[in-house]
């Protein structure tokens, strides 16, 4: 197994396309481990989750994308291991529509960062989220 590519570099707010002064404010919490991101309508993979915060994610595509387009995608994230033997908390599949704000090359052949904006995130998503992002370490 490969490393990632090395990241892009931080975009302030209004980078790339008009995001809004908050889109940046948003903790976003790095994926561990390999977190496969598919696109609902073709129910192929297109890339691995870089990291997510409540109104975005960083993807590293493995497919080609279309500019300032439109995609349904679907990621599930693993629960955190609470001490003593709880129950894991956060983690789940979330469904969500994204907006394709702005994408470069990762370095790394057939590779791209690229960056979504959440546009439809229904509330049981948005709460698994929410849980998963407070239970970080």
């Amino acid at each position: 197994m490969s490393a990632s590519p090395p990241r892009p570099a931080e975009r302030g707010p209004g980078a790339g396309a008009a995001t809004g002064s908050d889109a940046r404010r948003r903790r976003r919490r790095p994926v561990s481990g390999i977190v496969e991101v598919i696109d609902s309508m073709s129910e192929r993979v297109i890339g691995q989750l870089g990291n997510v915060s409540e109104t975005g994610m960083l993807l590293l595509a493995s497919t080609p994308l279309v500019e300032d387009a439109l995609y349904q995608v679907r990621f599930t994230l693993a629960g955190s291991q609470p001490s003593g033997g709880a129950a894991p908390t956060g983690g789940g599949q979330v469904e969500v529509g994204v907006h394709l704000l702005w994408q470069e090359d990762a370095g790394a052949a057939g590779k791209s960062w690229a960056g979504f904006r959440f546009i439809n995130l229904p509330e049981p998503g948005r709460q698994r989220l929410r849980d998963w992002l407070a239970s970080s370490p």
